[in-house]
């Protein structure tokens, strides 16, 4: 037996398919293709009633961006790389910014022992520096 998501996806499948198929006979509408429009707008609506019940057994959070890539015609897939390199980018920061305080502390304890090396003696006593 399918999962829910893939019996979900089956279902989003079918009713695309369906939209397709209304689209074809809509582009090109004869009236004696009445009927047979009349069958998949009912097969359409019945598809999103299938699919209203289905959405219950399913628990898929998606990011609003996703949609935003949507909608501007961009491949949805793209936005898990872009989160990717803005996380890589960020995190190339981050580290910049602990080296500098890195280097930043290096130079202060330097500047402060020569400048007063008793207590410094003591401070790194306290911390366990030497």
């Amino acid at each position: 037996m399918a999962s829910p998501l893939e019996n979900l996806e089956n279902h989003l499948e079918m009713f695309i398919e369906n939209v397709r198929q209304i689209r074809i006979i809509v582009s090109d509408f004869q009236p004696q293709g009445q009927n047979v429009l009349n069958q998949k707008i009912q097969s359409l609506v019945t598809g999103l009633q299938e699919i209203d019940k289905l959405k219950n057994q399913v628990d898929v959070n998606v990011p609003l961006e996703v949609f935003d890539y949507i909608d501007q015609g961009r491949n949805p897939q793209l936005y898990t790389k872009d989160c990717i390199d803005k996380a890589l980018t960020k995190n190339e920061e981050v580290k910049g910014k602990i080296d500098a305080y890195r280097k930043f502390k290096s130079n202060l304890l330097s500047e402060l022992s020569d400048t007063f090396p008793g207590e410094i003696g003591k401070y790194k006593a306290i911390r366990g520096d030497e």
